[in-house]
């Protein structure tokens, strides 16, 4: 196997070569004057099984064409076969019509990526798992929560609570209260589907005096967390800690949450980002280990 470090995830894609000891082929990739990409293998991947690590964060159409092209690339230069590492698999959230007419546009990624001549996706929380179900290549759905809780256990928390901002994450909460061994729960949220304006539902979650983390796959324009946060601080949590797999941190997120009341914004590398302090490295290794 090869690794081939894509142009929005380098850094990334070195560690995972690093830990599995495997040889990286670069790109040589620029922009053309009017705004064109261009990429060009600098390794021969014939015969070889090719894993590409390309996150698809913002600029997300920049990096899906990157990722179509290099996976394009490799299969013409006749890759055994092109394996697609997409930490952060961006119009995930596209995966249903909420108004009528609207564009189910995961759907469209989905068969752009197939036409490429990717013959497995390997994803990191993703933000649906029935969206795997409808993939007609072989794809794998990796959790980076257990990193993250491990990395608030590292802070010598005393079994802080793990909540989730709504109850789609709930899931996500109770997996990091298995390593943080301090509950978990789920706040109740509404959100204007034409605004993206979120109003968080009074509850009452027993956390006067504990520190809590609140979880979630991704940190868009950080109105979620904000809301979350302040609503735990208001009923007397000691420490509020923010925690995502994603980090997009539109425009002013991160101000926003840390005037909420949260302490701290904890991410992964999945998108670099300001407050990546936990690396998905070691578990795309793990996953492309099992392919070796």
């Amino acid at each position: 196997m090869i690794i081939v470090p894509g142009p929005s995830s380098k850094e990334l894609g070195e560690a995972v070569a690093e830990i599995l000891e495997l040889k990286t082929a670069p790109l040589e990739f620029k922009q053309f004057p009017d705004g064109e990409g261009y990429i060009r293998f600098t390794e021969d991947v014939a015969g070889e099984h090719t894993a590409i690590i390309q996150s698809t964060g913002p600029p997300q159409d920049v990096n899906l064409i990157q990722l179509m092209i290099t996976a394009n690339t490799a299969k013409s230069l006749q890759a055994r076969s092109v394996i697609a590492v997409v930490p952060y698999l961006a119009y995930a959230r596209q995966d249903k019509r909420f108004r009528n007419g609207e564009a189910i546009s995961i759907d469209t990624i989905i068969e752009l990526l197939k036409a490429s001549g990717i013959d497995r996706l390997i994803t990191v929380n993703i933000h649906s798992q029935a969206i795997l179900q409808r993939i007609r290549i072989p794809a794998e759905n990796l959790s980076a929560i257990p990193l993250l809780a491990r990395h608030f256990r590292s802070l010598g928390l005393e079994r802080p609570l793990s909540i989730a901002p709504d109850r789609g994450a709930a899931d996500i909460a109770e997996e990091a209260s298995e390593i943080l061994g301090g509950g978990h729960g789920w706040l109740s949220k509404e959100r204007d589907r034409i605004t993206g304006e979120v109003k968080m539902k009074e509850q009452d979650l027993n956390v006067k005096g504990r520190d809590v983390v609140i979880f979630d796959d991704m940190i868009s324009t950080g109105g979620t967390m904000a809301a979350a946060a302040a609503l735990l601080t208001k009923q007397g949590a000691r420490r509020v800690y923010t925690a995502c797999v994603h980090a997009l941190l539109v425009g002013e997120a991160r101000d926003r949450i840390l005037r909420s009341g949260a302490k701290e914004i904890v991410s992964t590398d999945s998108i670099p980002s300001p407050v990546s302090q936990v690396s998905v490295a070691p578990i795309l290794a793990e996953a492309l280990q099992r392919l070796l």
